[in-house]
C-alpha cells in the first residue's frame, strides 16, 4: 500500500558519495551555498536562449517561461542499452547543492520542464536543490539518433541521469502522467527515491489505445497533439480566469517542444508501445507519498485521487 501522508518526514537514507565543489555566492538570489556544475549552455542569437531551443521561443512573452528557458541546458547521459550512445538530455539544473536530498521535477504527458516555470524559482528561494528534468521523448533532449521512447527506455534514461548527476535519494515529483513515470521509477529503483509527490495523478490508465492503430493513423492522431486548437482547449481546461492573450502565450509554451524534428516519431514510439500501465505497481511503492489534487480538476477525476 502507498502510505499517504501530508507533510510528514522520512528518515534520510545514507546517500552515495556526492561531488561537491568549492563554495561560492550566487548573486541576486536568496540561495547561497556550494555551487555545482557551471552553466555551459550557449545562447541563440545573443538573446540568452540555448541554441537547441526552437526559434519560436523568442516569441514567448511569459517572463517566467523565458527565464527558465534561458536556464535550460543539455547534459550528456550515457544510455548503454543497445550501444554506447549518449543522449544530450535537456534539463534545468540547480545552481547550488544543499545538505538535504534534492527535489526532481518531472512533467506531464507530452510536455517539458517549462511546466515548472512559476514553481522552480520558489523552490530555489526556499533553499531547495531542484532539478527539472525532461522525460525522454518529450522536452528538448537531442533525439536525432532516435532511441525507443517506451516506458522502459524512459525509466532507464531517468536512472542514468540520476546516477550520473544526482546520486542521492531524491524527492520525486510527478504531475498527471508524470505520476506514473514517478511510480514506475520508484518501484524499479527504490534506493534512488526518498519520497514521492504525486499531483493530480494519472495512474489508473491501462495503456494507450494508439498501440492498436495502423502506423499511418497513429501519426495522424499524434499530429493533432501539437495543433493549436487542441492545445488551446487543454489550457482552458487547466486554467481559470486567464485572458485570451495569456492562453495563446501559454499554448505556445506548452507546444514549443513539438516543433523539434523528432517529436512526432518519439511520440508515436511511446504511444505505439502501449504507454504506462502502473496499476499493479501502486501497491509495491514503499516510499511515503504526498498526494495533491483539486476537486475541480477537469482532466483527472477527483475520484481517482481518492482511490489512490
Amino acid at each position: 500500500m502507498i502510505p499517504l501522508v501530508f507533510g510528514s518526514s522520512l528518515p534520510t537514507p545514507t546517500p552515495p558519495e556526492a561531488v561537491v565543489t568549492p563554495a561560492t555566492k550566487k548573486c541576486g538570489s536568496l540561495v547561497t551555498g556550494p555551487r555545482i556544475f557551471p552553466n555551459g549552455c550557449g545562447s541563440g542569437s545573443g538573446n540568452g536562449f540555448p541554441p537547441f531551443l526552437p526559434k519560436e521561443v523568442e516569441k514567448i512573452k511569459d517572463p517566467f517561461a523565458r527565464n527558465l528557458a534561458q536556464r535550460m541546458e543539455r547534459l550528456p547521459v550515457q544510455m548503454g542499452l543497445y550501444d554506447q550512445s549518449c543522449i544530450m538530455s535537456s534539463c534545468v539544473k540547480p545552481l547550488v547543492q544543499t545538505k538535504n536530498n534534492p527535489v526532481a521535477l518531472l512533467h506531464c504527458f507530452d510536455s517539458s520542464c517549462l511546466e515548472w516555470r512559476c514553481t522552480y524559482p520558489l523552490l530555489e528561494e526556499a533553499g531547495l536543490e531542484a532539478w527539472a528534468i525532461d522525460v525522454l521523448g518529450w522536452g528538448f533532449s537531442d533525439l536525432e539518433r532516435f532511441p525507443p521512447c517506451n516506458p522502459e527506455t524512459k525509466r532507464h534514461h531517468l536512472y542514468q541521469f540520476w546516477k550520473t548527476y544526482i546520486r542521492r535519494p531524491m524527492i520525486l515529483v510527478g504531475p498527471s502522467l508524470g505520476a506514473s513515470v514517478a511510480i514506475d521509477f520508484a518501484v524499479s529503483y527504490p534506493f534512488a527515491v526518498e519520497k514521492l509527490v504525486l499531483i493530480n495523478a494519472s495512474v489508473y490508465s491501462e495503456g494507450s489505445k494508439l498501440a492498436e492503430l495502423p502506423r499511418v493513423l497513429a501519426y495522424a492522431g499524434v499530429s493533432l497533439l501539437r495543433s493549436i486548437p487542441l492545445r488551446l482547449y487543454a489550457n482552458t481546461l487547466a486554467f481559470n480566469d486567464i485572458s485570451l492573450a495569456t492562453t495563446f502565450d501559454w499554448t505556445n509554451v506548452g507546444r514549443l517542444h513539438c516543433l523539434l524534428p523528432w517529436w512526432k516519431d518519439a511520440t508515436v514510439s511511446f504511444m505505439s508501445s502501449g504507454g504506462y500501465n502502473v496499476v499493479a505497481q501502486i501497491k509495491k511503492v514503499k516510499q511515503k507519498a504526498l498526494v495533491i489534487c483539486s476537486e475541480e480538476d477537469q482532466i483527472i477525476s477527483y475520484k481517482e485521487t481518492l482511490r489512490l
